[in-house]
């Protein structure tokens, strides 16, 4: 696929194409939860503050998948 890297390697493209999905959905998730904890925070400070940091974090594990991404090589 030319979606993928050219370059030789040892991870399978069914793989990368599954970490993709699941980095993204990570990143959207993780925000959407953030977002919304800024809002629950108004009507509960310990309810708001718990989904702010959940979603800051799993936002965050989707951006270091990002980093572990770059460095995967697909073979063909």
């Amino acid at each position: 696929m030319g979606f993928f890297k050219d370059s030789g390697g040892t991870t399978s493209n069914k793989s990368i194409a599954r970490l993709q999905q699941l980095i993204w959905i990570l990143i959207y998730g993780g925000l959407l939860t953030l977002v919304l904890g800024l809002s629950v925070q108004r009507l509960d400070d310990a309810i708001g503050w718990s989904m702010v940091v959940g979603g800051g974090l799993v936002a965050a594990v989707g951006f270091v998948l990002i980093y572990v991404r770059s460095r995967l090589t697909s073979s063909d």
